[in-house]
């Protein structure tokens, strides 16, 4: 029995996908509950098991094509099952035109090899149809050894798509290519010995400096994550009425807080940073402001003010930015905080971060104070209605009040802290309450540990 198996709805109003990787080959068995393909939505990247254990005959989509819900994925067929026919078979059928073996030889032969038997079956019905003779191997070491033969018949080579992007990044001529798998299908393999063979060949002359106007240009990919992103980030300026609020913040109190304490929480395996720091004082400014912890329902008129703090972190990983999602930060600690930024970070670089972990934040906080940088604009994480930007920590000499009133000038640890905004549902001065409800907490952390 075939399966076509179709994206599924993944749930949170899901309406396609797109395909990252595949992880089966075509014709390759596939176990039940194997994962078959990588797809990412805008909430997730997921793994898709196959329903049944198989094997995989065609894949309906490459990576980089977005997919519709409910559409074929790909066709899984249980052990056993022949595989389809041809095309040019098929094309025959639907034709009504018959199918004519070839004469038998006139005396027995040693067996055709496959690219040649595969030449002779698509040969026009009725007509017969020599194989030709196998070409004399090439010389050892040239461009085509053992590996490369030119297809003259004019025919498309055999290959799956996933062959015929390998040759696309190698730089080969399929049609240059000798097949070994099944009727003279081009495998993989196929394609690196062509490829080393083309390495393994005399340098061909040093060509001429490109042209003005045609300098060397390398084309990535758009797509996966970093195409997930532009698309939030495109939605996020096409609906919130983007402004931004800067606060400067003396952290030199959390700055010899966190230095007293990490070489302890080291000792227990939790890495102490300012952020979880950060996230307690925003938890208490959310409190107070619960319009920032907030989205709007355009199409019900509403604004839901959301009772839970579910704080969004954001996470450089090499795929490009992820947010990580603290369920119900406010009811953790801020060792517990460390200990989830860093179980959150790992799994999001290692690509094991689970739908959870992605999805449902209320809030967002984006830090790029680790690497520099002394002010930024961030871009609002929607549904949300603000996110809050951490910059860089530096000491820099500022005016201070003395006990006895008196100004004096002391070295301190100072950060500007920027929070972008949805003007449709805040406005500035709420904004500028909930800054400096943020900085009064992050002055003196003592408040963090009590509450108040």
């Amino acid at each position: 029995m075939v399966l076509e198996f179709r994206l599924p709805d993944i749930g949170e109003g899901t309406v396609e996908g797109e395909v990252v990787r595949w992880l089966v080959e075509e014709g390759q068995a596939v176990a039940a509950d194997q994962p078959v393909v990588e797809v990412m939505t805008d909430k997730a990247t997921v793994e898709l098991t196959a329903p049944r254990a198989g094997v995989l005959l065609e894949k309906r989509a490459q990576p980089g094509e977005v997919v519709p819900v409910g559409e074929v994925l790909y066709v899984l067929a249980e052990q056993g099952e022949p595989a389809p026919a041809p095309a040019g078979a098929k094309a025959q059928e639907q034709a009504g035109a018959p199918r004519t073996a070839s004469p038998p030889p006139a005396a027995p032969s040693p067996p055709r090899p496959a690219a040649a038997a595969a030449r002779a079956e698509a040969a026009v019905p009725g007509t017969p149809a020599a194989a030709p003779a196998e070409p004399p191997p090439a010389p050892a070491g040239s461009a085509g050894a053992a590996a490369v033969e030119r297809q003259g018949d004019g025919r498309k080579p055999l290959a799956t798509p996933a062959t015929r992007k390998l040759a696309r990044e190698q730089g080969i001529d399929l049609r240059q290519v000798r097949g070994s798998g099944p009727a003279g299908r081009i495998t993989k393999e196929d394609v690196l010995r062509a490829a080393q063979a083309l390495v393994a060949a005399p340098a061909a002359p040093a060509a001429a400096a490109p042209l003005a106007g045609e300098e060397p240009i390398e084309r990535v990919p758009f797509r996966g994550l970093r195409r997930a992103i532009a698309k939030q980030m495109r939605r996020s300026k096409d609906t919130a009425a983007h402004f931004t609020y800067v606060e400067e913040v003396d952290m030199s109190e959390i700055v010899a807080l966190r230095s007293e304490e990490k070489e302890r929480l080291a000792a227990q395996g939790i890495k102490l940073t300012y952020l979880p720091f950060v996230i307690k004082a925003a938890i208490a400014g959310l409190k107070k402001y619960p319009l920032l912890n907030a989205e709007l329902d355009e199409q019900a008129g509403e604004i839901l003010l959301k009772k839970y703090y579910h704080i969004g972190i954001s996470i450089d990983a090499e795929a490009g930015l992820s947010v990580g999602v603290i369920r119900h930060a406010d009811r953790r600690s801020i060792a517990e905080l460390a200990l989830e930024i860093e179980r959150l970070v790992k799994a999001v670089r290692e690509g094991r971060a689970t739908r959870e972990d992605l999805t449902g934040s209320t809030f967002t906080i984006t830090s790029a104070g680790n690497i520099g940088g002394v002010l930024a604009t961030p871009i609002i994480n929607v549904p949300e209605v603000a996110i809050l930007g951490v910059n860089a920590i530096r000491k820099r000499p500022v005016v201070i009040e003395g006990p006895d009133g008196q100004d004096t000038i002391a070295i301190r640890h100072r950060m500007y802290l920027s929070i972008s905004l949805d003007h449709r549902v805040v406005d500035g001065a709420v904004a500028a309450r909930f800054m400096n409800e943020v900085v009064r907490h992050l002055e003196k952390p003592a408040r963090l540990l009590i509450g108040a």
